[in-house]
């Protein structure tokens, strides 16, 4: 005989109601995490209305990136650029040095091209998905999310937690890499039309903190009752994925250049492209497609050039990795290179991969000086 739990039907769409998004939100004024850009229920319940600006940096930063990771970079950005115009007025230099390692850099490019349109139309953004996709770097998921949250209009917000808790709420067997609009359709017919801005991070929240990718607390869940993973007793079985590709493995040289005064040489690379607009030590001329030389006679300048060890970086679609030479250098900057001071280092537009590079060669140079330590060379 079957157990008694798996005698019960599976929910359909139909019988995801008001009364389930009911629950989902009342779990939701208990249990929502603090965000710092995120307003509480019960400020939401006073009147209080979430600031457009740190809803679309927030979902801009989150895009690919962990919640962890974004809080530390969100808090810098709004205290150096508190509203739309400010980051409209600063300088895309210093914006990609303060984006600098959150990753795909291309949506700190879009970010700063938005922000000068929106300031250009009087500060502020639109309050419809159509008109903020209009917008660089705004697609479909953060034009919905911006909706929802920022305005309280009901838009269907799928993120991966999202995904995840609808492929097991309605045991989706479809490959989620086939299966987005089927989700979508879902979402959509689940989103109440009082609250839907809440409803939105509700769910999140219920993916990130219970309904987790491996060993989900499924007693803590508010929707088990509806839940057809749960009835079923497979919800780690969902969503369900099609095996991924090995990322191929491309190779390359770096070549970090340091003066007497511990100096880096440094250059920027082009706007367009892989890590674009950032700055870089030397390397090769490695893509994602081509490797490129990894030997010290490819360094694009004389030097002493030693062996200082092997990186690793994986990008989203290809895996890197970097012999690292250092060498001492006298005299001026190169054509298309600058020295940056050792206590500027860290404060350079350096994309991940390039301070793996550097630390390989010089351990501990891309790390933030401590507030106690303000001695620089030659005071």
């Amino acid at each position: 005989m079957a157990p008694a739990d798996q005698t019960r039907k599976a929910p359909t769409s139909k019988a995801i109601s008001d009364d389930t998004a009911s629950h989902l939100l009342a779990w939701y004024d208990t249990h929502h995490r603090e965000l710092p850009w995120r307003i509480t229920p019960r400020e939401h319940a006073r009147g209080v209305r979430p600031d457009p600006y740190r809803i679309w940096l927030s979902e801009v930063m989150l895009q690919q990136t962990t919640v962890e990771a974004v809080k530390s970079y969100f808090r810098a950005f709004v205290e150096k650029w508190p509203d739309v115009e400010a980051l409209a007025a600063a300088p895309t230099e210093d914006v990609m040095k303060a984006w600098a390692g959150l990753g795909y850099y291309s949506r700190a490019r879009n970010l700063k091209a938005c922000a000068d349109l929106v300031a250009a139309r009087g500060g502020r953004f639109p309050d419809t998905e159509t008109g903020l996709r209009e917008l660089p770097g705004i697609g479909a998921y953060t034009s919905a999310a911006i909706t929802a949250i920022a305005f309280d209009r009901p838009s269907a917000v799928v993120d991966g937690n999202v995904e995840r808790v609808i492929s097991r709420l309605f045991s989706i067997t479809t490959p989620l890499s086939e299966a987005k609009a089927e989700i979508r359709a879902h979402v959509e017919r689940m989103v109440p039309a009082t609250r839907p801005g809440d409803f939105a991070q509700a769910v999140m929240d219920l993916g990130a903190t219970i309904c987790t990718p491996r060993r989900p607390r499924c007693m803590l869940c508010p929707l088990r009752e509806d839940c057809s993973a749960v009835i079923t007793g497979g919800p780690e079985n969902f969503p369900v994925r099609l095996p991924k590709a090995d990322k191929p493995l491309r190779r390359g040289a770096a070549f970090v250049a340091t003066r007497e005064d511990g100096a880096i040489l440094l250059r920027k690379r082009p706007e367009k492209g892989l890590l674009g607009g950032m700055t870089e030590v030397p390397t090769t001329a490695w893509t994602a497609r081509v490797d490129g030389a990894t030997t010290q006679a490819a360094a694009p300048f004389p030097g002493d050039w030693r062996y200082a060890g092997t990186i690793m970086h994986v990008f989203t679609h290809f895996a890197l990795e970097l012999e690292v030479f250092r060498a001492h250098i006298k005299g001026d900057a190169l054509a298309g290179y600058f020295w940056s001071p050792a206590h500027e280092i860290s404060g350079e537009a350096l994309p991940t991969v390039m301070k793996k590079a550097i630390e390989a060669a010089i351990p501990g140079a891309t790390k933030k000086p401590s507030p106690l330590s303000t001695k620089r060379p030659h005071d």
